[in-house]
């Protein structure tokens, strides 16, 4: 056996066998039996009622909560942003909640057609104090609660189904009596329940309970209640909620007299997801927070749902235009910062580094800038960046696994030069060669400084020192003085043109033939700081191809400049 042969043989031998995780520990939630389901075939088509539990369940799920000024700046964002319901949080469990919402109260920070929402456990003295809480607000809504699933059922409250519904029952009653003297003293005033942990509840039951607390409660089709669903815990296939959602509904007595809210959590990854298909199948009204804070692996993400809808041509009923300001709120009052890749609002979602991607990108862009039909259609782009806060130039950012049309994004989007195509290829490996020292990514700034050392600033024996150009007879006469190593020397020419007698004049220093092959010239920038851009490339006697660049605010200056670097380039 050979030396290579035996270190594979060693190599195999010590491969363990992979080890497995331990999951049979776990059963599979069991599906819905709703063979006639309707919500695959429906389409999301108009913006649910949004409301926010930043202030609330958010702020409970931080490792620091937010301080009363914290809070005040988190609640004067959501207002910016458009909610007119928010959970302003749970005065009863705590002096700081009972604090923050006297002050909204007090110092009358709640805009009319906002309602503040307050959560409340099934319990008389927390009922009590809640109301006292929320006393002289003009729009409250109460959102009473107690867990119904079979496991807290058997495992924390040792409870029937019937004492649970007695629970629920007995409380709405009180809110009822608690409630008689802010309703008389004008607060309009919406009851939500939540059947906490809806998920793990048996469907029968959930609509059991839900029936028996609306009787209570008495709502009608001109004043509902909200009934709030909540995935407390996400357990299965967003596709499974839907279901349950839609047998619910189905099922629920007097449906009409009730919003049907929805409060998905993120356990499995899928809580936008969940909520996305439980509208589809007849929820009303979403719960949720700014980017899925809240405990464990979070709520709903409100932002990413409702730029879900906008990017669908829905109007989202919210207005996110501003997203840097909302990451540097949430960040600065929930010390939780935004992931990079976050939908939407991540540092890096609308960039693409990868050469293909970047050349797509610049195409759709351009097709756009060209005057389409107005729809925003760019590749790898789901929304405008613009529309967001964002700038189409952080569109395309470079490394070492960026091409040419990364490169031309750059100097186009950012410094207005746009190169031929064969200048481009020329240029790429060059940008590669320095991401790849570098190690990470080069800013537009590397990026044209290199630009300016390969094609402008090119080092060579030849520099221009002067010239003059003068007309004779129809043709162009170019007098000039080249700096040539240490020596300078007269050079003359003349041609059809400026720049056809330049040539001339340096063909006969050289005592070889150029030839221009390629010729652009454009104004970057407008007004006072206007420069005049010559791009050329000449030819040799042997056919290769050298690009120059040449930059002045005149265009004559610009075109000679450009073809001294080319001719550097050459000797290069």
């Amino acid at each position: 056996m050979n030396a290579e042969n035996n270190s594979a043989s060693i190599m195999n031998s010590e491969v363990a066998a992979p080890k497995k995780m331990p999951f049979h520990k776990y059963k599979p939630f069991q599906p819905v039996a709703l063979k006639d389901r309707t919500w695959p075939d429906q389409v999301i088509s108009k913006a649910p009622r949004w409301c926010s539990v930043d202030l609330r369940d958010g702020n409970q799920a931080l490792i620091e909560p937010m301080s009363p000024d914290e809070k005040l700046k988190m609640y004067k964002l959501l207002l910016e942003i458009g909610f007119t319901e928010i959970e302003v949080g749970f005065p009863a469990a705590s002096q700081t909640d009972f604090d923050f919402v006297r002050l909204i109260i007090e110092e009358n920070l709640i805009p009319d057609g906002v309602t503040i929402q307050v959560l409340c456990q099934a319990r008389e003295e927390l009922i009590a104090r809640t109301c006292e809480a929320v006393a002289g607000a003009k729009q409250v809504i109460f959102h009473l609660y107690n867990s119904t699933s079979t496991l807290q059922r058997r495992v924390v409250f040792n409870m029937s189904r019937e004492e649970v519904i007695r629970l629920a029952t007995d409380a709405t009653e009180m809110v009822k009596t608690h409630t008689r003297g802010l309703v008389a003293a004008g607060t309009d005033l919406t009851l939500e329940y939540s059947p906490e942990s809806y998920t793990a509840t048996e469907l029968d039951f959930a609509v059991e309970i839900c029936d028996a607390v609306m009787k209570v409660w008495q709502p009608t089709v001109e004043h509902k209640m909200i009934l709030n669903l909540p995935s407390t815990v996400e357990m299965a296939t967003p596709n499974i909620y839907a279901d349950q959602v839609e047998w619910f509904i189905r099922n629920l007595p007097e449906r009409e007299k009730a919003v049907i809210s929805l409060h998905t959590h993120n356990d499995r990854g899928t809580g936008v997801a969940a909520s996305e298909l439980g509208l589809m199948a007849g929820a009303d009204r979403i719960e949720g927070t700014l980017f899925g804070n809240g405990e464990r692996t979070g709520n709903l993400d409100i932002i990413t749902m409702a730029m879900n809808m906008f990017s669908q041509g829905i109007d989202p009923g919210l207005y996110l235009s501003d997203m840097p300001k909302i990451v540097a709120v949430s960040e600065e009052c929930t010390k939780i910062p935004i992931h990079i890749r976050q939908p939407y609002a991540g540092e890096l979602v609308f960039t693409a580094f990868s050469g293909s991607h970047q050349d797509a990108i610049r195409k759709g862009m351009n097709h756009v800038q060209s005057g389409s039909d107005g729809q925003w259609e760019v590749p790898y782009l789901p929304i405008d960046p613009a529309d967001v806060g964002g700038s189409y130039r952080e569109t395309v950012r470079v490394n070492s696994q960026s091409g040419k049309g990364g490169v031309a994004f750059i100097l186009e989007s950012y410094f207005g030069v746009s190169l031929p195509r064969p200048m481009l290829v020329e240029f790429s490996p060059v940008i590669q060669k320095a991401s790849e020292a570098d190690g990470g990514e080069l800013k537009p700034d590397v990026i044209w400084d290199t630009f300016l050392k390969e094609f402008i600033e090119v080092e060579g024996p030849y520099r221009l020192l002067s010239y003059k150009v003068n007309s004779e007879d129809g043709r162009e006469k170019c007098a000039a003085t080249i700096k040539v190593g240490d020596n300078e020397i007269e050079v003359q020419g003349e041609g059809n043109g400026p720049i056809d007698a330049f040539i001339a004049a340096m063909v006969e220093t050289l005592n070889e033939p150029l030839n221009v092959v390629d010729y652009q010239e454009y104004a970057l920038n407008e007004g006072s700081e206007a420069q005049a851009i010559c791009i050329i490339a000449l030819t040799d006697d042997k056919g290769d191809r050298f690009y120059g660049v040449g930059l002045s605010e005149n265009t004559t200056t610009a075109a000679f400049a450009s073809i001294i670097a080319a001719i550097n380039r050459k000797w290069r």
